[in-house]
């Protein structure tokens, strides 16, 4: 049996689709057709059921893809391990949020340098993060949306816990338990800061502790939480971040927290890696390490 044949067969079985696995393979998606129904004709059994978007395996197909994904792995890793120039050297392409992956992520895998591993580093939201790794241009990645289909696999990184921030002398004008018995219409008159014209966490934070919406929109909108941040601690207003990244400033008295509910909003970090690729020593060292690191991180 051709290996180019089972290669597209597994690629497709992870992607879900012949156009998606065609753009992993550099391949045109009529090429990827024709090496399906060729190995299918070999097989004298359909592999795959055609559906509006995308395919669905059939239970041949599954039983194929677990028998032969491990050792294709297995032997793309050897592959792509004699083209290293330098053995012993390899790049990690990590992509992330920008303030997570500065501020947890890098400085965790930096220590990583001395094994022979070089970092590149690319940040986006979710999506795109997904996206890229999907496509092949990032080897690991970090994301709060946790991936579905057989072609990316997760694992649970870390929850971050969200409080609710606001400059100095916003904080002052709230009379104390204020907020805690008028609920979030005694916030109206504070502007809100945020990372998107969504108001991504404020709204997610609103829905958990005051079971309502916000009602202003952004006063001021940054696509980074650390310029969201210096702009509450400046007196902009409002705004809601995670504690490890506010943690110096309310210490320092930049910020005031206000309010500590008894079941403070969570978020949840996802690793995320294309299916199989743990097979690189590189790719699944920095996948341990990380979730090491991650254990300090609560």
């Amino acid at each position: 049996m051709d290996l180019a044949l089972l290669r597209t067969f597994v690629t497709v079985h992870r992607a879900g689709s012949f156009t998606r696995a065609a753009a992993l393979l550099g391949l045109s998606q009529p090429a990827v057709t024709s090496q399906i129904r060729t190995l299918e004709r070999q097989l004298g059994r359909p592999l795959f059921l055609r559906q509006a978007r995308g395919v669905t395996p059939t239970t041949i197909g599954d039983e194929l893809a677990q028998r032969a994904a491990p050792h294709l792995d297995a032997l793309v890793e050897i592959a792509e391990a004699g083209l290293s120039e330098e053995p012993g050297l390899r790049t990690l392409h990590v992509a992330g949020p920008p303030e997570f992956t500065s501020l947890r992520a890098l400085p965790a895998l930096t220590r990583l340098l001395p094994q022979g591993l070089a970092l590149r580093a690319s940040f986006g939201n979710a999506e795109e993060t997904l996206e890229g790794l999907a496509a092949g241009h990032h080897d690991l990645a970090i994301t709060t949306a946790r991936p579905r289909g057989r072609l990316l696999s997760s694992t649970p990184l870390c929850d971050e816990e969200h409080v609710l921030v606001a400059g100095v002398r916003w904080a002052a004008r709230l009379a104390p338990g204020a907020l805690r018995h008028g609920g979030a219409e005694i916030l109206e008159p504070i502007p809100v800061v945020e990372v998107h014209e969504s108001l991504p966490l404020v709204t997610r934070y609103w829905a958990s502790v005051f079971d309502a919406k916000p009602a202003a929109a952004g006063a001021v909108v940054a696509p980074d939480l650390r310029a969201v941040l210096a702009a509450v601690a400046a007196g902009a207003g409002l705004a809601v971040l995670p504690r490890y990244l506010c943690e110096t400033a309310l210490e320092e008295g930049q910020v005031v927290a206000l309010l500590d509910p008894p079941v403070p909003p969570l978020r949840t970090y996802f690793l995320a890696v294309r299916t199989g690729t743990l097979g690189f020593a590189h790719i699944a060292r920095a996948q341990e390490w990380l979730l090491r690191a991650a254990v300090d991180w609560a």
